[in-house]
């Protein structure tokens, strides 16, 4: 689970970096880094592969570690929250499997939605492309799914909070004298990709009210 765990961080600051180019005024970037992508072909077949089974392997053992820990300790924790030092325990380490399942099915919404949904198209010099720029600034005008997405952003910034430290200590990498720095680096990997991805959608929502984005 820390392996996979680590894999989807990388693979998630990837993805918003790519995704700050929906911040642009001008489709064009976004939609030629999209088109860049699935001129891959067959590599990117084979890398979504690898990353859905990643992901069920990721799933598959998270749940299996909650029904360990709930047979393990039977009676739950009266109280939730940080317990203070030396423990680890906080609202972000009580909440995975909550936040967890939340994420989940976020991914499948989020793929129904971008991946599979409305086929626009546009003209980037002789070529014709997927206009995946219209189909974001089209969901992300709406108050209703910005709200949804803003919200799911956060519980995602809460699981990296606790899941990027605790997938060091799961692979023994756990040493008392980088702890404080191990933490420092999940605080600023959840803080980036968290309210980085949730700052697209509103930054967006408040440019097509305002007309920068051509209303």
């Amino acid at each position: 689970m820390g392996l996979t765990g680590l894999a989807f961080c990388g693979f998630l600051v990837e993805h918003l970096t790519g995704n700050f180019l929906l911040l642009v005024r001008n489709s064009e970037p976004y939609n030629k880094y999209a088109h860049f992508l699935t001129g891959f072909g067959e590599l990117l077949y084979i890398a979504e592969f690898i990353l859905l089974g990643a992901f069920v392997v990721h799933v598959a053992t998270a749940i299996s570690v909650t029904r360990k820990k709930k047979m393990a300790r039977p009676i739950s924790y009266v109280a939730k929250g940080n317990a203070g030092e030396p423990s680890r325990k906080s609202i972000a380490s009580t909440s995975m499997i909550i936040t967890g399942i939340i994420l989940l099915v976020f991914v499948v919404v989020h793929l129904i939605n971008f991946k599979f949904g409305a086929k626009y198209t546009v003209e980037i010099g002789p070529e014709s492309v997927r206009d995946l720029y219209r189909l974001v600034h089209e969901k992300f005008g709406k108050e209703s799914y910005v709200f949804g997405y803003v919200a799911v952003m956060f519980m995602l910034s809460m699981h990296l909070r606790h899941g990027f430290w605790s997938a060091f200590q799961s692979l023994g990498m756990s040493n008392p004298k980088y702890t404080a720095m191990v933490q420092a680096l999940g605080i600023f990997i959840s803080f980036f990709i968290g309210f980085g991805f949730l700052a697209i959608p509103i930054l967006i929502y408040i440019g097509a009210k305002t007309g920068f984005y051509g209303g």
